[in-house]
């Protein structure tokens, strides 16, 4: 690889020979032997102040005569590459979430980095002038606290919980980054949106997150900083809202004091798309564009999603801001492309073959990605079905195979709905369409950006409740793919439908038509099987007493609907956890827009209907005393033997949650530690789960910070947050 650099540099060299006078065959930036540092800071110098603003913004142009190619920064892989062809899907994060499964995470985003990096290979190969959704720079992550369920783009994230979220997010980016020893680095994974960012969607241009202090560093916090800290991430974006009266991209606070002085993060700061224009015309905080911009670059702002950088010339003529302030953005932003290969368009990346994009091995990843995602929620015994069941399936999302796609979405190869996989299985399932997901709604299936779009019309709203009740006569059991799909939660959407408001939900319990549907089916003597589909909680209090099961499916990806079959018929065994709360109803709810935690999640509330962590399986499991105990390195560990006293071979997560019995005024339980299982029909397994000083980080009022603080400790093992069915020990921990 050496020698075939040497020949590029060579190439570059003669063209610079022919195409500038100016520039000389000795310097730093074309000498392939010099760190990518020190290539960064000597071709910034021979920029000019246009130059360097057009290279800090995320369409990048070519400068020709300095040999950078176009380049834009501007590329998604929420859960698989998005926004550029085929490309395998897995579920949604807020179902991959559920999984718990740290290993399996980091082996999708692997292969996510993989794909990414064959269509890098590609556009490049093609000389594809357009570059958009094709670079090496994904905007992913998604580790904002999922803290209230109405949140529409909640989906895009891992959860309610603090620690869970900073661990599959760890995972995230050591899967899209790749290992950090080779020549080149193989992707840039983004930590985002930083840092109190969980809606409201209808007004994310001019809100004003404020919360405490302990809620701040205790919630919003730790998993940024565990991504910063402990993975490296490459890239942080910071959001559109306003935290405690200043934009986010303005906060000093956040920005420079917390961010780059006291986390050391190194890495390129870029703004949310066109969250910059948000300071002048959304928050009214700043007077200009020219103002807005100056203040971004000086917090910290390395790269611009929008249109404001444009205008630092004026910025510099009026005094806002000096050309050698905004060389520290540019020459990260040019480390960064050397460091990917990009400039040299050489990288040992390259030799990834092409033929694990849209792979069988990829395929069976996001299948068993999807099996672990899927939680059953409430089992009357109805699962699994047996193959002499007579099953009808009805439901808005019975045959909707984009549905399961989310968004963020890449386009898979093969699409089968759940429909189209319990045929192909060859079960006994009739099918009758023409559920709406609420009444008065039409939807669309689409092929650029989103999987599906829906439109409402309030003067359509009739729906023949008994047509569908007759359909069931002389069937044992109705399957109901009920819930909702992307085209009504997500970001910033312009649906306005009941239940629903700019992507946001302003109600968790599911559309009246599919509840009143459910009902009748009931009162007609029929046994049904609800497997929702949202990327959120709903609120199921009725659906319990109309339903025999209920499986959550969240967006489940490609593999969806062979999932939920194989699940449905016992194939395969549920093994997901949730990983938020399912409220019982709106009643349970807090004020949205308050970002106090108090009243939310399993962490400040103990009163749900399924709890954080919960998750059924066809089989049982028995969790002996647990304890803590020195490992062979003489670390500390906590140890519990765990039994499959059921018949089926099964899989199950054991979760460490921790207490402070005097701190009232603290969360309720947190999550501290958890394992995947996978235990056969009666076989037992000690289950070891790592105790340190993290375990027992506590809010510190002294130094109002996050510390491991001594004391007594209760620590609660099971295989759910619910309190009733956790065991407990005490523990004291010393410095």
């Amino acid at each position: 690889m050496k020698k075939s650099r040497i020949l590029i540099c060579s190439a570059l060299l003669s063209l610079f020979a022919m195409g500038s006078e100016h520039l000389s065959a000795q310097t730093i930036f074309t000498d392939v032997s010099r760190s990518p540092r020190e290539r960064a800071e000597d071709i910034v110098k021979h920029m000019t102040l246009d130059e360097k603003v057009a290279l800090m913004i995320y369409n990048s142009p070519a400068v020709e005569r300095l040999g950078i190619r176009k380049y834009n920064w501007w590329n998604e892989a929420l859960h698989g590459v998005a926004r550029n062809g085929n490309a395998t899907v897995f579920p949604m994060p807020i179902g991959m979430a559920a999984s718990f499964d740290t290993e399996l995470l980091e082996e999708v985003f692997t292969s996510i980095s993989d794909e990414g990096r064959i269509k890098w290979g590609i556009a490049r190969d093609a000389n594809d002038q357009d570059m958009w959704y094709k670079g090496l720079s994904y905007w992913t992550p998604n580790i904002n606290i999922f803290r209230d369920p109405r949140w529409g783009r909640g989906m895009e994230t891992y959860g309610e919980d603090p620690y869970l979220t900073g661990q599959l997010g760890m995972a995230v980016v050591r899967g899209l980054q790749g290992p950090r020893d080779g020549e080149t680095i193989k992707a840039m994974a983004c930590a985002k949106h930083y840092a109190l960012h969980s809606g409201p969607e209808w007004s994310r241009h001019s809100f004003d997150a404020v919360a405490s202090e302990r809620d701040v560093w205790e919630t919003y916090l730790p998993a940024f900083k565990d991504l910063v800290t402990k993975a490296k991430v490459d890239q942080v974006m910071f959001a559109y809202n306003r935290i405690f009266g200043f934009p986010a991209g303005a906060n000093e606070r956040f920005m420079r004091d917390i961010l780059e002085k006291e986390w050391g993060f190194e890495g390129i700061v870029v703004s949310d798309c066109w969250a910059v224009t948000d300071f002048y015309e959304g928050h009214k905080w700043s007077k200009s564009r020219a103002e807005a911009v100056a203040t971004a670059v000086k917090t910290g702002m390395d790269l611009e999603c929008g249109a404001a950088m444009p205008a630092i010339p004026k910025a510099i003529k009026d005094g806002l801001i000096t050309e050698e302030e905004l060389n520290e953005g540019i020459t990260k932003v040019m480390e960064y492309r050397y460091m990917l290969g990009e400039m040299d368009n050489e990288s040992e990346w390259d030799n990834i073959s092409r033929d694990k994009l849209c792979s069988a091995e990829h395929k069976a990843l996001a299948l068993k990605m999807a099996h672990e995602s899927i939680v059953l929620l409430e089992n009357d015994g109805v699962l699994p079905l047996n193959k002499s069941d007579k099953v009808l399936l009805m439901g808005p999302n019975a045959d909707v195979a984009a549905m399961m796609w989310g968004n963020y979405n890449g386009f898979p190869v093969e699409a089968v709905s759940l429909w189209n996989a319990l045929k192909q299985r060859g079960a006994n399932v009739d099918y009758v369409a023409g559920v709406p997901y609420l009444a008065g709604l039409t939807t669309e299936i689409i092929n650029k950006d989103v999987a599906m779009k829906a439109d409402y019309n309030p003067d359509n709203l009739d729906f023949d409740y008994d047509k569908f009740v007759r359909a069931a006569d002389g069937y044992d059991i109705v399957i109901f793919a009920g819930g909702i799909a992307s085209c009504l939660e997500g970001e910033e959407l312009k649906v306005q439908a009941p239940g629903f408001k700019g992507g946001d939900r302003v109600t968790i319990e599911l559309p009246e038509l599919q509840k009143k549907l459910m009902k009748a089916l009931k009162d007609a003597g029929k046994r049904v099987v609800l497997i929702n589909f949202s990327g959120s909680a709903m609120a199921f209090a009725d659906e319990v007493e109309n339903c025999e099961a209920i499986l959550q499916a969240w967006y489940p990806g490609q593999e969806g609907g062979a999932a939920v079959a194989d699940i449905l018929y016992g194939d395969v065994n549920p093994s997901g956890k949730l990983p938020l709360t399912f409220y019982a109803d709106d009643s349970q709810l807090v004020d949205y827009e308050s970002y106090d935690m108090k009243g939310r999640t399993y962490r400040y509330f103990d009163k749900p209907l399924f709890p954080f962590g919960h998750g059924l399986s066809y089989t049982t499991f028995k969790f002996g005393k647990g304890k803590v105990v020195a490992s062979a390195d003489g670390k500390q560990e906590f140890v519990v033997k765990v039994k499959n006293t059921g018949k089926r071979d099964g899989e199950n997560v054991v979760q460490l949650y921790v207490s402070r019995p005097d701190d009232a005024q603290g969360p309720i339980k947190t999550l501290r530690g958890y394992k995947r299982v996978s235990l056969k029909a009666g076989e037992s397994a000690e289950v070891r789960i790592p105790v340190d000083e993290e375990t027992f980080l506590w809010w510190n009022t002294a130094s109002g910070r996050m510390n491991p603080l001594a004391g007594e400790y209760l620590l609660h093992y099971g295989d759910t947050s619910d309190g009733a069915k956790l065991k407990t020990i005490k523990y004291t921990y010393k410095k």
